[in-house]
């Protein structure tokens, strides 16, 4: 049996490494390593300085090739620097051939978010996901970076003939992930005889980047406590609670937020808790309006809900934050006619291209949450009334 440690420890300090390559530009490069910046502070680690290299593509040895390794080694040298942290997905051999030129830990983004996830998981089910998915990210690394396994037992009759030691321990991975896989089955089973038992009501989830505040509008609109914070996945596991607008029943559902690079194994294991979403029948897309790069972060979203065969369901796209909007968008002396156009401006240009399916709010301030209801309310009200055209009181 293996045990998986924590890959980032607390107030551990770190350089992070991206490659700008021919398919991104730098502003791009640039945008995902400020990502990085703030999913390692979310693992507890801090960011000292950070590194990029043009290449056409990453070298197959190194990543970002020996000149720039010897850079980053000289830099880390004398300093208290434990840990790097690459952008994109490593081999085990580009981790080992890495590691023994700065004689430091090194992960890489994917590692560092199967870890945040490890360390949010609070469910059974979320548990099981999260650990199904690190050993399958583990697996075709064995031999570059697994070398720290620990086993219960041993002896006699635990390694076959001429078995070597990388052999014994990918099969011992293979047999915690077809444990593991089991186990979901199970907890899979009863999800979904959970998600059968909610009977005729229209199912509504959450959706959108992670941190645009999900969380926060569902506390506001189902009156509960799920807990909000501002950083990274701070939900994993689907909370879902009935909601009544006016003598109007539905299910809301709070699901765990997409990003970009997101781990493939991390999106296979989270199938079932993702289920949600596949069979909601209306979405809620959360938007972060003032994030700078707030429609990149709407087409990540979009993508991942056509990879989950739900992007044509009815969608009302919600942008979230326009406080923090506003204040990064208009000075104290900018005449209130000149801000209030501007408003205008974004607001009608975002009802053209979703035909009017879109309201914007300050979940924080709670402004405009009365529209925000009442949107959802006629959304809900019409699938009813397509649903059941001949049942004349269908709400209780």
């Amino acid at each position: 049996m293996i045990e998986k440690k924590q890959v980032v420890q607390k107030e551990e300090k770190a350089v992070i490494v991206g490659v700008i390559t021919k398919d991104q530009t730098e502003r791009q490069a640039n945008e995902f390593l400020d990502e990085l910046v703030f999913l390692a502070e979310t693992a507890g680690a801090a960011t000292v300085k950070r590194f990029t290299q043009r290449l056409a593509h990453p070298d197959r040895a190194t990543f970002v090739g020996k000149g720039k390794l010897e850079e980053i080694h000289q830099f880390i040298a004398g300093r208290d620097i434990s840990l790097v942290i690459f952008d994109d997905e490593l081999t085990g051999s580009q981790i080992a051939n890495i590691e023994k030129v700065l004689k430091v830990k090194t992960i890489d983004r994917s590692d560092l978010i199967l870890d945040i996830f490890a360390r949010r998981a609070r469910t059974a089910q979320a548990k099981v996901q999260v650990e199904l998915a690190q050993y399958q990210y583990i697996l075709p690394r064995l031999r570059g970076m697994w070398s720290h396994l620990e086993r219960q037992g041993g002896g006699i009759g635990s390694r076959g003939p001429g078995e070597t030691e990388i052999e014994t321990d990918r099969r011992i991975v293979k047999d915690k992930i077809a444990l593991l896989r089991k186990r979901l089955e199970e907890i899979d089973k009863q999800s979904l005889t959970q998600r059968k038992e909610r009977g005729e009501f229209v199912r509504v989830a959450l959706v959108g980047y992670t941190n645009v505040g999900k969380s926060t509008i569902m506390n506001l609109l189902s009156k509960s406590e799920v807990f909000a914070e501002n950083k990274l996945f701070a939900t994993l596991d689907t909370t879902t609670r009935k909601v009544v607008f006016e003598q109007t029943p539905f299910l809301l559902s709070d699901t765990v937020g997409f990003i970009r690079k997101l781990p493939h194994h991390l999106v296979e294991s989270f199938k079932s808790t993702l289920d949600e979403v596949r069979e909601s029948d209306i979405l809620i897309h959360v938007v972060d309006i003032s994030h700078p790069q707030y429609e990149e972060q709407i087409e990540v979203v979009n993508r991942t809900l056509q990879d989950l065969k739900a992007f044509e369901k009815p969608t009302i796209l919600i942008f979230n934050k326009m406080d923090l909007y506003e204040a990064n968008t208009f000075d104290q002396w900018l005449e209130p006619e000149v801000k209030a156009d501007i408003l205008i401006d974004l607001k009608q240009n975002w009802e053209t291209k979703t035909q009017g399916n879109c309201v914007f709010i300050s979940a924080l301030e709670k402004r405009n949450i009365e529209e925000l209801r009442k949107t959802i309310l006629d959304k809900v009200s019409k699938l009813y009334k397509e649903r059941f055209p001949y049942k004349s009181e269908f709400f209780y």
